[in-house]
């Protein structure tokens, strides 16, 4: 059935024993192209994501949100008509790419994202404040758009039409968040499906790794939400 074009976009940084597995992992005939988004590794992340066959675009900005924001435009630059977002560091799990992007193909759902809360969980991926801190927002976001989540998982796949409408603005770890009160707002129709979810595969994470990295998300999560709410 499937004739949309499709692309993974993947931002990473410093994650150059993970990526190669990951774009080696993306399922035949769902992704048509993979570009990776490095935020200046230092590691040979580029060198290991062009070897693996992605298109790398080094994005000479910091921000999770630029990075996502920079792989969307070059994917519908290139004619893609659904784009999915993973993390690059193996923890979401690409034969789960067809469960996101079917909804859509078939013309019922504009954008469909991943739950870690509601799927399987290997041990030790994800902290139980992640958790908490999803519901939370989640619940928020329903009592004002009527569209309830239990996640701000990465993991997620959207029409680039519906994208393009939703003018994202957000450059930091608040563009998952954006983009679902801003899917909501605009009533796209929404889906949420349970994910496995597992541990990285190396490396320490840049954001529940570190106490530093946490509450500079959360901080930058909260401001999303607060910004998004008083736009008229």
């Amino acid at each position: 059935m499937k004739k949309a074009r499709v692309a993974a976009i993947i931002p990473v940084l410093d994650e150059e024993e993970t990526i190669a597995p990951l774009v080696a992992e993306m399922p035949r005939g769902w992704v048509d192209q993979v570009i990776v988004i490095d935020g200046g590794s230092k590691d040979r992340t580029v060198a290991e994501a062009r070897a693996a066959g992605a298109t790398v675009l080094v994005e000479p900005e910091r921000g999770y949100g630029r990075a996502c924001a920079t792989g969307a435009a070059a994917a519908i630059e290139g004619g893609a008509e659904v784009l999915v977002f993973l993390d690059g560091d193996g923890s979401d799990r690409p034969e789960v790419i067809p469960r996101l992007v079917q909804p859509i193909l078939e013309g019922k759902h504009d954008f469909v994202i991943g739950s870690r809360t509601r799927g399987t969980r290997e041990k030790g991926s994800m902290g139980a404040h992640q958790a908490v801190a999803g519901r939370a927002i989640g619940a928020a976001v329903g009592l004002v758009y009527g569209v309830y989540f239990t996640d701000m998982c990465a993991f997620r796949a959207i029409r680039a039409a519906a994208l393009q409408r939703l003018g994202m603005r957000e450059t930091t770890y608040g563009w998952n968040l954006e983009m679902q009160m801003r899917a909501a707002r605009a009533g796209l129709r929404i889906l949420e499906i349970p994910v496995p979810h597992g541990r990285r595969r190396a490396g320490k994470s840049k954001v529940a790794g570190t106490f530093r990295g946490t509450i500079t998300a959360g901080s930058r999560i909260l401001v999303t939400f607060a910004r998004i709410l008083r736009e008229p």
